[in-house]
């Protein structure tokens, strides 16, 4: 369960493991919303036709609204004779013995401990907050289900809150980076192509104006209207290129960076090249940041240093670690002038990625002779 890192993944396993682990013909696991429903509901042990035929999602009502206040398991010999039995719909399996267990968040229990421990804190009126409920109905062999088996279901319930805390922050996470993604395209495009569009309408006024009183003075204004024009659809194609999903999950990060480069390289003029060697695959959140690194890099590479090469290598490292490397021959600049005159290059958003994974990243520059910008990560 703690390998994935998607919600939706991570209830399916919980789902799957505690009907294999307990012996029980059918498994769900509900996740609450505020709105007397379900917001996530997965099954296991019946049908995609079955559960098409079941119908909508079940609303908070019976056993299952039951067990949503409850941080106790609830355990029935025949869930249809509990007095909070509300039916089902007409293609839903005959279910029997039930055992249902809370899936409760330890963080918040632990929290709730400490303030108990003080002598001055109140009683806690909230409670600890129920993530989820995993149902389990007909054990395998007939009979109801045991002490032992909820014992066990107890342990995977424990297992379940941590991997479905972490999954939740994962996703956060992303969600907060790709929305800091978005704003630094839209900052980009702002700063670069917004500008370069308005230099270039009032250039090709001037040469509208410029026509009949002076054509030659038109010609050269006309011409730096074209080269304006190049230089906007260069920086499109740019942020266009990093808008394209990374598909590190399915080509890992040495075919992804390939891929990057191949399409920059058709989009400038610079000669772009890449090259890996004795890459082992690494830790998703690891490939993901050197491939951040590698973008932001080669971005600045293109956008500012007018190189007419650019490098990109990544190799591994005995302790089975990883060095990205991206170098120029560009123009090069003084990162302390730089730093001093409040451009940043996308720098501390580099340092921050290669930090964020446990890794370590290096500038190296001086004008007149390019720029490398490297990045390492440990080994797992």
């Amino acid at each position: 369960m703690s390998r994935h890192l998607e919600v939706r993944e991570v209830l399916r396993r919980i789902t799957a493991s505690a009907r294999r682990l307990l012996g029980a013909e059918y498994a769900a696991l509900g996740v609450p919303d505020d709105h007397g429903g379900f917001a996530q509901f997965v099954v296991d042990g019946v049908t995609d036709e079955q559960w098409r035929a079941i119908g909508p999602l079940p609303r908070q009502h019976g056993v299952l609204a039951a067990m949503l206040h409850e941080t106790g398991p609830i355990r029935l010999d025949d869930v249809r004779r509990a007095p909070a039995f509300g039916g089902w719909p007409e293609a839903h399996p005959g279910l029997g013995a039930f055992l249902g267990m809370p899936i409760v968040d330890a963080d918040h229990d632990a929290e709730n401990d400490a303030e108990n421990d003080d002598e001055d804190a109140g009683e806690d009126e909230d409670g600890p907050e129920v993530l989820g409920v995993i149902y389990l109905a007909n054990k395998s062999g007939g009979g109801g289900f045991t002490d032992h088996d909820e014992e066990l279901l107890r342990i995977l319930a424990a297992h379940a809150a941590l991997a479905l805390t972490n999954a939740r922050l994962y996703e956060r996470s992303r969600e907060l980076t790709l929305a800091g993604e978005r704003a630094r395209i839209a900052h980009d495009l702002h700063d670069a192509v917004s500008q370069k569009l308005f230099s270039l309408r009032l250039t090709a006024k001037a040469a509208a104006k410029l026509v009949d009183r002076d054509p030659a003075r038109a010609r050269a204004e006309l011409a730096e209207v074209a080269r304006l024009a190049a230089e906007a659809a260069d920086e499109l194609r740019a942020v266009v290129v990093e808008l394209r999903p990374a598909a590190l999950e399915e080509d890992g990060l040495s075919a992804t960076l390939a891929s990057q480069v191949q399409v920059l390289d058709r989009a400038h003029n610079a000669d772009i090249a890449f090259a890996a060697d004795r890459v082992r695959a690494l830790p998703q959140t690891q490939e993901a940041a050197l491939l951040r690194v590698a973008q932001e890099a080669l971005h600045n590479a293109l956008r500012h240093s007018g190189a007419g090469r650019v490098t990109v290598t990544l190799a591994g490292t005995p302790e089975r670690g990883a060095v990205l490397r991206v170098s120029d021959n560009g123009r090069g600049f003084d990162p302390g002038a730089v730093r001093r005159a409040g451009r940043h290059l996308g720098l501390a958003s580099m340092r921050d990625r290669a930090a964020a994974v446990g890794g370590r990243l290096t500038l190296d520059s001086s004008p007149g002779a390019g720029t490398v910008v490297e990045m390492e990560v440990p080994g797992a």
